[in-house]
């Protein structure tokens, strides 16, 4: 399941990318860089967290809910401090939207993570 994981957060992550990249081209007014930093930190983030989640697993199977809110919650503090980090450098020009599309990053690798380690937990 561990190579599952890891496929699926790759995919995820190139495919998010390539979102922004196009983003970049057709609509310039997203800033390219910090949702692709976003990105990144989001992707590292999942597998850090489940390699944590399986870990607790495997000594506990009952710690199987525990992890997967510390892990989301560990995520979405991560996201609030990125966020608060983009919006203090960029005061003048803050994009709206970009935030929002930061917030959306994290909902769809909190799913992922979520949905899988749950599969793996039944097996």
């Amino acid at each position: 399941m561990k190579k599952q994981f890891i496929i699926s957060i790759a995919v995820i992550f190139v495919l998010l990318s390539a979102v922004f990249f196009a983003m970049k081209v057709y609509a310039p007014d997203f800033h390219f860089i910090a949702l692709e930093t976003g990105n990144v930190i989001m992707a590292l983030l999942s597998l850090i967290t489940y390699l944590m989640v399986t870990k607790e697993v495997d000594n506990r199977p009952h710690a199987f809910v525990r992890g997967v809110y510390s892990a989301s919650f560990l995520k979405l503090m991560v996201c609030m401090i990125s966020i608060l980090v983009y919006v203090l450098l960029n005061r003048a020009k803050i994009h709206k939207p970009s935030v929002f599309v930061l917030f959306g990053i994290y909902v769809v690798y909190t799913i992922m993570e979520t949905w899988i380690l749950s599969r793996t937990v039944k097996e």
